[in-house]
């Protein structure tokens, strides 16, 4: 609360623009460094193959590399406020200013509070980043576009027993090939699930209220399991419910979807569908994408924190270490963050938790280094 109220009275010194201009020249060094190395040694080499190849234009090449910064803009801006944090404070500690600032009477709290500010600023710039800029990269990179080989989807009663069972086997925006449809039989089984009956249709289109099986065929199943005829319809209508329609096909193109095509908003509306769809293992991971997308920009204020400490050092100390650390937590965060959305997943840890876990041991290390360091 002291630091917080701290922010809100803070008017900005000749030193607190020093600092800054320092903090805010690092660390744009730094993040266009890492954009560099994150994009060179992949997706450079890819578009530059492509144009030797004549696959694509020197025009489209460059269009695809500058669609490309924006999914790792994100991940780039905590990494510069870190680095840059690091390397202003490791220069100011070097050259003995960091501890002729606090003989003056200034604690190291007030000294680097205009780099918390310069944090707070990049948190909401980074916010925007994977709200904005990333879905609309990704789709003009045709990543929004859905397709896929296969879908499932169960119709459910309204006492949840199973009503039909719905399999496509290939599907885009435009048109849904291949898909058989089990009715299932009223009658309960304790040893087995009976069928009344298989459709199975070429081709199926969406329409206003329902999903169209054009061409369809229908194998009719007795009592005992085994069908006695067949007969083909020009159309067999499916998912007729109120809005079902739309739902499962709004769950059918978003399944082959990466999350970063998403925003923040389209994010809350597809969990929504999974959790009443009863996709627990896709809800969950979603959801501890969303938590992320509202985390992860906190990292530019705590990389701030981490930054000025571990920069802090006397002036004959090894230099070294501090960048050590810092590049340790951000391959650590970097290379944990699947892990996590793979226990949220499965279930083993909550979405929240799975998201806050990192931020929690960031706040645990500030603790830690502000003590080792006697701060």
């Amino acid at each position: 609360m002291i630091l917080i109220d701290k922010i809100k009275n803070f008017k900005l010194t000749l030193l607190d623009k020093f600092i800054l201009s320092q903090v805010f020249g690092a660390t744009m060094v730094c993040l266009i460094l890492f954009i560099i190395v994150w994009i060179a040694p992949e997706t450079l080499f890819k578009i530059i193959k492509k144009i030797l190849t004549d696959v694509m234009t020197f025009e489209q090449g460059i269009k695809k590399l500058i669609l490309e910064i924006p999914k790792v803009l994100a991940k780039a801006i905590p990494v510069g406020i870190l680095l840059g944090s690091i390397f202003t404070f490791d220069r100011l500690s070097k050259n003995s200013e960091l501890a002729i600032l606090r003989g003056i009477g200034l604690s190291f709290n007030r000294i680097m509070l205009p780099v918390i500010c310069f944090g707070c600023v990049l948190s909401f710039f980074c916010y925007g980043v994977n709200d904005k800029l990333v879905p609309v990269a990704s789709q003009k990179l045709g990543e929004s576009r859905g397709g896929g080989s296969h879908f499932v989807y169960i119709v459910e009663n309204p006492d949840k027993t199973p009503k039909q069972n719905i399999i496509v086997s290939r599907f885009d925006t435009e048109v849904i090939e291949n898909i058989t449809v089990m009715n299932f039989a009223s009658e309960k089984y304790s040893d087995a699930v009976m069928f009344k009956s298989i459709v199975f249709a070429p081709i199926t289109k969406k329409e206003e209220n329902c999903w169209m099986l054009y061409d369809a065929l229908i194998y009719e199943i007795d009592d005992d399991g085994i069908y006695r005829k067949t007969k083909r319809v020009d159309k067999y209508p499916i998912l007729e419910e109120k809005n079902k329609a739309k739902e499962v096909y709004d769950l059918m193109l978003n399944a082959t979807r990466k999350e970063r095509v998403f925003t923040n908003h389209q994010i809350k509306t597809y969990t929504k569908l999974l959790k009443k769809a009863n996709f627990s293992d896709d809800y969950r991971y979603f959801k501890a994408k969303l938590y992320q997308r509202y985390l992860h920009p906190f990292t530019c204020i705590l990389f701030a924190i981490i930054g000025c400490l571990l920069g802090f050092a006397p002036p004959r100390s090894q230099r070294l270490v501090g960048f050590t650390i810092a590049v340790g937590m951000i391959f650590g965060y970097y290379i944990t963050l699947p892990f996590f959305d793979l226990l949220a997943q499965k279930g083993v840890l909550t979405p929240f938790l799975a998201a806050s876990f990192p931020m929690i041991l960031f706040i645990i290390s500030i603790f830690i280094i502000k003590k080792v360091k006697d701060l």
